[in-house]
């Protein structure tokens, strides 16, 4: 495998099928040594509106918006070639975005099957019709237009094809914010799109900026009917407020403080290793990080001291090290920004992990024990390799604790009982809950959250609806 996938070139936007270098020039780096890996073209304003501009044209020119063979044809094609060129973007991710080869390589995987579904969706979504007392009706399903998607750093490969699959299948065309924490991936992924001969010129378009006046322009253009972002729970409020007076869709996936509830006939053997890997994975960069261990009181000294001698064994490293188990965080300021909330919380420190010494953004794993619901460890989104543990006497009160923040996206139960497993499941306030596992999302199964952490659904049909409107026709006879 090579050393880079980069190549000499700035990294340039993807609009209307051409490369184009908008904007100043700015350094990418690599958070695993703070080494600088390439240039690309920050845009911005100019860039987002050429992509609207684009996406729109499409959209009202050509077949697209009807012609559902050809878009199951078009993201069954983008599946192969992104399969093709899967090491290489993995690499990039890897170099760019700091995550260790293997998580870089399963987040790839996992979107290839995604364009997939979402092909057969654009064949089998259908509409309904009937007799009515004086005629016909038809509920038909169309394209909202334009879709603006807005996409987070962290998994910049799958988190595009997320909203980017359900909008082409709908008939909608995107145009695409990229984050430039990932600029030269960024633009190997928008070489997927290029690369598709089926795909036609201004469907998809793709730009990279490292501010907000391009995604801002995707929010407030009329000509772009939905937005969907994924990112902190404060910005999704600002783009939904800014959405409102033109009353667009906005689907919104935010953050997430997801509460792992421990009971005592859990099987510590498999809950050690799970909870290890929920806090560790992506380096803890994750909405769905596993940031709260609420533990049964009976088993909490038993299960504490386990847990922090596997956090403590985790090896910290650059990712492009096949032995390194968690990579850096995206950069320093994010370190210190870490150990700041750390520093704050008031709580017990049961494993001191922080900040590593040297030019990298690595931060070691950390739990702290937290009695006080209202410490910013349990109320805020960390976005880093930090667990609280809390404890709990008997399920009302594990249920009160899961459900004490105003996130609400994911939530993990541990226990044998498989109805205490149902009634915590369904009392809890999130919008999954798996039992005795972590982080299983499926093609064909929505995922959103509840409450602060989102709005709207991804994936599965109500996934694609995100897209869609919904049209009455009635014909008298």
């Amino acid at each position: 495998m090579p050393r880079t996938p980069f190549t000499d070139e700035p990294a340039r936007h993807y609009i209307d099928g051409e490369w184009r270098a908008i904007g100043p020039r700015a350094q990418s780096f690599d958070p695993a040594t703070g080494e600088p890996l390439g240039e690309y073209f920050d845009g911005g304003l100019e860039a987002a509106n050429e992509a609207i501009a684009a996406a729109r044209t499409a959209f009202t020119s050509g077949s697209w918006r009807s012609d559902r063979e050809r878009r199951a044809r078009a993201l069954w094609d983008l599946s192969l070639t992104l399969e093709r060129n899967l090491d290489r973007i993995a690499l990039a991710i890897t170099l760019e975005n700091g995550k260790p080869l293997a998580q870089a390589q399963f987040e790839l995987s996992i979107a290839a099957p995604k364009l997939r579904y979402f092909a057969g969706l654009a064949l089998t979504d259908l509409g309904t019709a009937a007799e009515t007392p004086s005629g016909f009706s038809i509920l038909s399903r169309e394209p909202i237009g334009v879709a603006g998607v807005i996409v987070p750093w962290n998994s910049p490969g799958i988190l595009s094809i997320r909203s980017i699959a359900p909008a082409l299948a709908a008939g909608c065309t995107v145009a695409v914010k990229m984050p430039a924490q990932t600029a030269l991936t960024n633009a190997l992924i928008a070489e997927l799109f290029a690369e598709t001969t089926s795909l036609p010129e201004g469907i998809v378009n793709l730009f990279t900026e490292s501010g907000d006046e391009g995604a801002k322009a995707l929010v407030a253009s009329p000509e772009v009917g939905v937005i969907s972002y994924t990112g902190s729970s404060a910005v999704g409020a600002r783009i939904m407020a800014a959405a409102a007076p033109q009353l667009k869709r906005v689907s919104l996936e935010l953050g997430g403080k997801t509460p792992m509830v421990v009971f005592d006939d859990a099987d510590l053997d498999v809950v050690v290793p799970t909870l290890t890997a929920a806090v560790t994975t992506f380096a803890g960069q994750f909405c769905m990080t596993g940031s709260r261990v609420i533990a049964q009181a009976s088993i909490a000294d038993e299960l504490r001291d386990r847990l922090a001698s596997s956090l403590s064994a985790v090896r910290v490293g650059p990712g492009i090290d096949p032995e390194t188990q968690m990579g850096p965080l995206i950069d320093r300021a994010s370190v210190e920004r870490v150990h700041r909330m750390v520093s704050v919380s008031g709580g017990e420190t049961i494993l001191e992990g922080g900040p590593i010494e040297g030019p990298g953004a690595f931060y070691r794993p950390t739990l702290v024990g937290i009695t006080d619901l209202g410490s910013t460890l349990v109320q805020d989104e960390v976005f880093g390799p930090v667990a609280t543990f809390e404890t709990f006497d008997g399920e009302d009160e594990a249920v009160f604790r899961a459900n004490a923040t105003d996130y609400g996206l994911s939530a993990s139960v541990w226990t044998r009982d498989g109805g205490r497993s149902l009634r915590v499941s369904q009392a809890i306030e999130a919008g999954t809950v798996w039992t005795n596992a972590w982080a299983q999302i499926f093609d064909q199964f929505e995922e959103g959250g509840y409450k602060k952490s989102g709005l709207g659904r991804l994936n599965g049909p109500g996934g694609l609806a995100e897209f869609q409107e919904v049209k009455h026709i009635y014909r008298s006879v």
